[in-house]
């Protein structure tokens, strides 16, 4: 019992030396590369520009700043800017009106709702490549005409998607004066006016989806209720007859073509 103890002290003061000896090791290659690096200039470039001493390190700080802040945004613009609010409100709305709210997961929810915008959206993305992108990664344009060619096919999206009530109601909170043309229009009232009338367009398609699920729970209700059998959950009586019959009628074909026809 004796020498087994011994030998398992022995290997973990070996493996407790060799610790040490790599801990030294590392902390003295630290050691010799700042006393080698002491002498040599770091820079960051950010774009054609480099930091240096003063207010261009300030202002090139500042502009990464804002950079990153945009950056941090641009998938939430994305997603409220595109079709993907109406879409992923009316798939979660039709999981709830079956009755299986963990079901398809969120996650199919999500990619379904994401590939589904990207179909949509297509013809958008590619006149913003042609128009913005392409010309100013050539150089024949500049940043702001990129950027003004860029937005102008979503300004279009969002406007021909939008009621006019929902825009007037935000136009009138802004305090700003009527615009003239559509194009007058500021992004930051067209925004919401747009998500706005996204949610109102997605939750009547909802309550139109809802409805052929809600009759079978009545009609399950009510058989059971003539049958006495009162203590029996109508829910998961009635789950396998919608599941059979969205099933039947190719539902999730028919919700698809309803959403991409939708935006046409």
């Amino acid at each position: 019992m004796m020498r087994p103890l011994r030998r398992r002290i022995g290997a973990l003061r070996t493996r407790r030396n060799l610790w040490r000896l790599a801990l030294i090791g590392v902390v003295a290659l630290v050691a010799a590369g700042c006393s080698t690096s002491g002498s040599s200039d770091i820079s960051v470039k950010i774009g054609d520009g480099q930091a240096a001493s003063g207010n261009g390190q300030a202002a090139l700080s500042v502009q990464l700043l804002i950079a990153l802040t945009v950056l941090s945004l641009v998938p939430a613009i994305l997603m409220l800017a595109t079709s993907f609010t109406r879409i992923v409100v009316v798939l979660s709305l039709l999981r709830s009106a079956i009755g299986i709210p963990n079901l398809p997961p969120n996650q199919v929810i999500l990619g379904l709702s994401l590939f589904l915008t990207l179909f949509v959206m297509a013809p958008t993305f590619q006149k913003a490549n042609n128009d913005a992108l392409q010309p100013y990664l050539n150089n024949t344009i500049d940043q702001n005409t990129a950027f003004q060619k860029g937005v102008d096919p979503f300004r279009t999206f969002m406007l021909k998607q939008t009621r006019e009530e929902d825009l007037q109601v935000f136009i009138e909170l802004s305090k700003e004066p009527r615009p003239a043309t559509s194009n007058d229009v500021a992004l930051e009232v067209l925004l919401p006016a747009f998500v706005v009338s996204e949610l109102k367009t997605a939750f009547t398609m909802g309550f139109l989806l809802y409805i052929p699920f809600l009759i079978i729970d009545l009609v399950v209700a009510s058989a059971l209720m003539s049958m006495g059998m009162v203590m029996v959950s109508p829910t998961q009586i009635a789950l396998p007859f919608k599941l059979l019959l969205f099933v039947m009628v190719d539902g999730w074909v028919l919700v698809v073509q309803s959403l991409v026809k939708s935006f046409n």
